[in-house]
């Protein structure tokens, strides 16, 4: 009979504090860093056709987005009831918690996309963009759609690494899809070979391959020859155990990051009605400010992980202590990505030179104000996404979303944005007093979470 899997409470309880924060956090952001690069890679190929297909990229992703990272908050909650089982000691929970996750998300996931694709015109009609930019970007919402399911499932999958000790699998996962999708991208947008060219559509059907093949991928890692969890139908009465909690947990999580994600299309609508080198200027800034703020994602998986183990093993104090300690972390990326995130506007006539340089300067400007809010933004992904999800505060990061982005961020935008001379400053600007109403809200948040209280209930709780 074969040995039964090493749970992380078994193998690396004897690494030192910062090893351990390191072990979890460095593998998941070089893992978004990658995802980002990509994109970005991505829209540099999509940018050699012109400002209209960046305009017409973000926007149509700006739609999908809501939808990929609402559900993705089913990995964020099966990642913290697999670390509290990991906590534990729970082999079979973990098996039970990771099945019922993927259930549960592939039936979501396809109810999504049969009701989006259909629907995309409707939806990209809302936003008020360009008769141009909309022609384009209907089909590429359409196409990208198909990539929520595999997407979904390589999120759940991501997550159980995580928690199971093994961060640095999915990364090594995400190097091999973004050489795939980098290649396919440059194939079927241009034309290269045998490949058709299929223009910006074809930077979807990219994304599509390479989610697909990820999420191949890591179910092979997870419950191939390494036998890091069993496959198992599981019980009524483990469906029932699990799928409460998993709902009660990533139901908060996935409201917020919902919220979070129409904030942002509603932003990428008043910069439509901006115009469109606004739009195309503010998707370039977000691109770029992907690639260096997620090298502070990882905290936000090392908080998730971390504090979640410490409460299932019912130590209120280790807890805590996690919480300082990546706290401190943010800090210190977020200062230093922040900076160079700043140097990259630099580099705008290389990567977008058939964009304009009304374009560029913009996104020159756009850059230049959100890099002076990195350090906020990192506080709030590590509270929002973090701290607060493991303390079981959805109602705290739901507050500080709707506040930030809907009493303060937006209708700031909207009134600076289309009212005042301002224009497109007045909605970069809008953007980070949004971040800053978010993280005093967080912060009240944290101040009020009782974590002795959280470890006696959770200790060995299911």
């Amino acid at each position: 009979m074969s040995a039964a899997p090493v749970l992380p409470s078994e193998s690396i309880q004897a690494r030192a504090p910062a090893r351990e924060v390191a072990a979890i956090a460095v593998p998941v952001s070089l893992e978004m860093v990658l995802q980002l690069v990509l994109t970005f890679v991505n829209q540099v190929v999509v940018g050699s056709l012109g400002a209209v297909a960046v305009a017409a990229v973000g926007l149509s992703g700006s739609v999908g987005f809501l939808f990929f990272v609402t559900l993705g908050a089913l990995g964020s909650g099966t990642s913290i009831l697999i670390a509290r089982r990991a906590g534990a000691a729970d082999q079979a929970g973990v098996n039970g918690t990771l099945a019922v996750a993927l259930a549960v998300s592939t039936l979501l996931a396809v109810l999504v996309t049969v009701l989006v694709i259909p629907g995309a015109a409707g939806l990209l009609g809302w936003a008020g963009g360009a008769a141009d930019v909309t022609t384009l970007a209907v089909p590429y919402l359409q196409v990208s759609m198909l990539a929520l399911v595999p997407g979904v499932i390589g999120g759940i999958l991501s997550g159980a690494l995580r928690s199971l000790g093994h961060a640095r699998t999915p990364m090594v996962a995400t190097m091999v899809t973004v050489l795939v999708e980098s290649l396919a991208a440059l194939g079927l947008v241009f034309g290269v070979g045998p490949l058709p060219p299929l223009g910006v559509v074809g930077a979807a059907w990219a994304l599509v391959l390479a989610q697909t093949l990820k999420a191949l991928l890591l179910a092979g890692l997870v419950y191939g020859p390494r036998r890091l969890a069993a496959f198992r139908l599981p019980s009524p009465g483990t469906r029932r155990a699990v799928a409460g909690p998993l709902l009660t947990l990533s139901a908060p999580i996935g409201l917020t990051e919902f919220l979070w994600s129409l904030g942002g299309f509603l932003y990428a609508a008043v910069f439509a009605r901006v115009g469109t080198q606004a739009l195309a200027a503010s998707q370039i800034v977000g691109t770029l400010e992907g690639i260096f703020i997620v090298g502070s994602f990882g905290l936000m998986s090392a908080a998730t992980v971390l504090i979640g183990r410490a409460l299932g093993a019912g130590d209120a104090s280790g807890a805590r202590g996690w919480l300082n300690r990546v706290s401190r972390t943010g800090l210190l990326t977020g200062l230093g990505f922040g900076l160079l995130f700043a140097l990259s506007a630099l580099l705008l006539p290389l990567l977008f030179p058939a964009v304009g340089a009304d374009v560029r300067a913009i996104a020159a400007g756009g850059i230049l104000i959100n890099a002076a809010a990195q350090v906020i933004k990192v506080r709030n992904m590590i509270l929002g996404g973090g701290v607060l999800p493991s303390a079981g505060d959805g109602k705290g990061v739901i507050t500080g979303d709707v506040v930030g982005a809907f009493v303060v961020g937006l209708p700031l935008a909207i009134l600076l944005g289309l009212y005042t001379p301002l224009g497109v400053w007045g909605v970069f600007l809008a953007r980070v007093l949004d971040e800053v109403a978010k993280v005093l809200i967080f912060e009240w948040r944290r101040r009020r979470v009782n974590w002795e209280a959280l470890a006696a209930a959770q200790g060995g709780a299911p």
